[in-house]
């Protein structure tokens, strides 16, 4: 190796830290609020996927402050969470000591890359001042009537002691468990704090519009939503007083309508049920409490139900239909009763074969040996005969509303956010309960109210949270009345909601400006909405939707001035093991981080991994290809050390340089680092091909490395005779009537079948362009352990390997 990455990678840490490198400014007419999703700081640290999305910020990052941009680019730690808790209970640790060491080793491992992170910004959610603020927004939320106490069905987790997000339920051989711990998980009925975020869903619907995010994740979060206008009918019960409301979208199919069926859970189920068949809905409802709804909704499960002894009454019709429920059907979508029309529904087909039901067909299909799911006229069906769709829809539900049978309806699949967790380590709820049954705030000059300090942390035992343990701490006194504080706690997902705003208050780590202030909205309007998020598809729906309807209830309390807080978002796709399979402890195929900086340099892994593939793909690791960045690194020092720099411009390298310069910043900005990177390469293949350089060309070359390598960027910079950091210098120009030749896109194959293009100048030499074939990460990763057989070259068209 060339040069002493951990010399150098020492040397640069020390100096940015000693001189606020990255510090924000505030001297700029532009601004770039560059954002990552911030990490969860577990015990096992980082593996080297998880750089990739920080990478791509900070190579970004870097290119704003060369272009003159205020920046904030920050970085923070979601500190409360479960693993940290079981760990304590595990120990006997306190949660907060485990998770500030397990902080020490995340930050230590983002400056050993060379991030260049703010960490004057720095955050960390479970900090009293940072949930300060948390239990503020909260009190916000319930003072407009968007959080309120109902009983709901929760994931219940007895040996965990707490409720579960669905996100934290696996299934295992059909029954629920906690992701963590492997222990039985059933729903259960309990008295919850919610958020009523569904007041929001139009809101959340509509803003997606204006927003630059990937396609696919505006689509998650409109299926997460999911509006559906139709028409709610109610279907009369047979010998009982009580009515069924029935929420369809496809109202014209009532002639098809063969039975209903409901959740399970449906309130009514108890009130309709003949005896003889009490037994085996009781029994039916206890098995469906171990199932998921994402189980339950599995297209591929075998349907299963059981029949209420009960007849429905088709409002059209007249016909008796039977009632069954089944666990397809989930409560909290539409009615939570379904209209079962098997003739044009698999699962409802499925359902009717099984238990020997009707199947009449209402719509023209060629056969009638399975559901018929698209569109034709209707049949079969006195009202609308021979009508398509809408119209028929239309006729059926003007004939509902005239006979009182039927209404007009928007539902949503979107339901209000549970917002209570039974645990200790997570913000307490400013709120306290009194004796005379009413709900009080805690007074905003009290808070933070803070978790008490205590030995004991282990589940209550009576579904209450471990703070029911601290007698001390739950009971007290409110206006001389007797109190009780909430013992349960927030979920993670709270402090995630608004951290991004905390970057902007924070005036350092953990101290905040006051979010109501006239200073908070003007650093506000200054910065928001955040210009670049970047973070992994797992939280494609939920933090993003949870973030932008607290950020919609601010906007409306007018505390932040933008109606959405993220404008550009990217999901970076996985980096998988040499295995090809996701990296995991239990695969042994994980990677990291600290070994490759030891091994190769920070700057090896930023660059090979900004060079492997586009930002969102998902590719596997290969030392090969980490190897030959570093073996270019080496290759651009004997460049910079070894060359004589000239200061009057010889004009040889004028058009490689300009539209290297050219290229690379378009490619920045479109986020195509890896086509960036190779721009890079091939001007120093170029450039090596003479005697003498231009300094100021080997200068703006060095800038632009910087955003990729910084510190091998900087030594080249200091050697070159700078005193002051590569990070603060300007971003080069260049001169588009220089760049006079054209370039052209060359496919690269092996036997045949592509694997990667490359953009070079016109009639580049085959020598060349086979050995810059030979570099790219994807045709090293497939040529390795093959034999070369032949080598086809088409000068400005192909490069192809006949392999073996």
């Amino acid at each position: 190796m060339e040069f002493s990455h951990k010399a150098i990678e020492k040397k640069w840490q020390q100096f940015w830290e000693e001189n606020n490198t990255f510090k924000t400014t505030n001297s700029h007419n532009q601004k770039a609020y560059i954002l990552d999703m911030f990490p969860y700081p577990s015990g096992s640290g980082l593996h080297v996927g998880h750089p990739k999305g920080y990478t791509a910020t900070d190579i970004f990052a870097r290119m704003r402050r060369l272009q003159e941009y205020d920046v904030l680019h920050p970085i923070g730690w979601d500190a409360f969470g479960l693993p940290a808790e079981q760990y304590a209970l595990k120990t006997g640790n306190d949660p907060r000591e485990f998770t500030a060491k397990n902080i020490d080793i995340f930050r230590k491992q983002l400056k050993n890359l060379g991030f260049s992170f703010d960490y004057n910004k720095e955050i960390n959610t479970s900090h009293p001042n940072y949930y300060k603020i948390t239990q503020w927004i909260f009190e916000q939320l319930y003072k407009n009537n968007l959080a309120e106490i109902k009983e709901v069905d929760v994931n219940w987790c007895e040996e965990l002691g707490t409720v579960l997000a669905n996100e934290e339920v696996i299934i295992v051989d059909g029954k629920m468990l906690s992701e963590i711990g492997l222990f039985p998980v059933v729903k259960k009925p309990m008295r919850q704090w919610i958020l009523k975020i569904t007041k929001y869903a139009d809101r959340l619907l509509d803003g997606l519009e204006n927003l630059d995010w990937p396609n696919s994740l505006k689509e998650l979060q409109r299926n997460w939503i999911g509006k559906s206008i139709g028409v709610e009918i109610m279907f009369d019960i047979k010998n009982n007083n009580n009515k069924l409301n029935v929420f369809t979208t496809r109202a014209d199919t009532i002639y098809g309508a063969t039975y209903i069926v409901l959740a399970p859970e449906h309130p009514d189920v108890l009130k309709i049920i003949e005896d003889e068949f009490k037994n085996n809905i009781l029994s039916y409802i206890e098995e469906t409490k171990t199932k998921t709804d994402l189980e339950r909704q599995d297209t591929k499960k075998i349907k299963t139900g059981s029949f209420t002894g009960r007849y429905a009454i088709n409002p059209i019709t007249k016909e008796e239909i039977p009632i069954y429920i089944a666990d397809y059907v989930l409560k909290d979508y539409g009615s939570g009763a379904v209209m079962a029309v098997p003739a044009h529904d698999e699962r409802d087909w499925e359902f009717a074969t099984k238990y020997n039901l009707p199947k009449k067909f209402v719509l023209a299909a060629k056969t009638n040996d399975k559901p018929f799911i698209g569109e034709s006229i209707h049949i079969n069906s006195e009202l609308v005969n021979g009508l398509e769709r809408e119209k028929a829809i239309e006729v059926i539900a003007n004939w509902l509303i005239a006979n009182n049978k039927g209404n007009w309806k928007t539902n949503y699949k979107l339901r209000d956010w549970l917002f209570s967790r039974q645990r200790f380590y997570g913000e307490p709820f400013p709120v306290l309960f009194l004796e005379d049954g009413s709900i009080a705030l805690i007074p905003e000059s009290e808070l933070p109210l803070q978790l008490p300090q205590t030995d004991y942390i282990k589940p209550s035992g009576t579904g209450e949270s471990p703070l029911a343990n601290v007698s001390d701490w739950v009971n007290t006194t409110y206006n001389n009345l007797s109190a009780k504080r909430e013992t349960n706690t927030m979920p993670q997902w709270a402090g995630s909601c608004w951290y991004y705003l905390a970057y902007i208050l924070a005036v350092k780590p953990n101290e905040f400006i006051d979010i109501k202030s006239d200073e908070a909205m003007k650093l506000f309007k200054k910065w928001l909405p955040v210009d670049l998020y970047i973070g992994g598809q797992e939280h494609a729906v939920l933090h993003l939707l949870y973030a932008r309807f607290w950020h919609q209830v601010l906007f409306d309390l007018k505390i932040v001035p933008t109606p959405e807080p993220f404008y550009k978002l990217i999901n970076q796709g996985m980096i998988l093991g040499p295995n090809g399979e996701k990296m995991s402890k239990s695969r042994g195929n994980v990677i990291n981080p600290d070994d490759i900086v030891a091994s190769h340099g920070a700057d090896t892994l930023r660059l090979y991994e900004a060079f492997m593939g586009p930002i969102d793909a998902t590719l596997p690791w290969s030392y090969d290809g980490l190897d030959g960045s570093r073996k270019w690194l080496d290759r651009v020092y004997r460049f910079v050390t070894n060359k004589k720099m000239i200061d009057i411009n010889d004009e040889s390298l004028d058009f490689a340089y300009n539209e290297m310069v050219s290229k690379v910043t378009t490619m920045i900005e479109t986020m195509h680092f890896n086509t960036a990177i190779s721009q890079l390469m091939t001007f120093i293949n170029i450039a090596n091909k003479h005697e003498q350089m231009y300094k100021k060309y080997v200068e703006g070359f060095i800038i632009m490395l910087s955003c990729f390598a910084p510190h091998l960027a900087e030594e080249l910079y200091s050697i070159l005779g700078h005193k002051t950091s590569v990070a603060l210098a300007k971003w080069p120009s260049f001169d588009a009537s220089k760049i006079i030749k054209k370039s052209v896109t060359i496919a690269i194959q092996i036997n045949g079948k592509l694997k990667a293009t490359i953009d070079v100048d016109k009639t580049t030499p085959k020598d060349e362009l086979l050995r810059l074939s030979k570099e790219q990460p994807n045709i090293i990763l497939n040529l390795k352990g093959k034999t070369i057989l032949k080598e086809i070259v088409v000068i400005d068209k192909i490069v192809n390997f006949v392999v073996q």
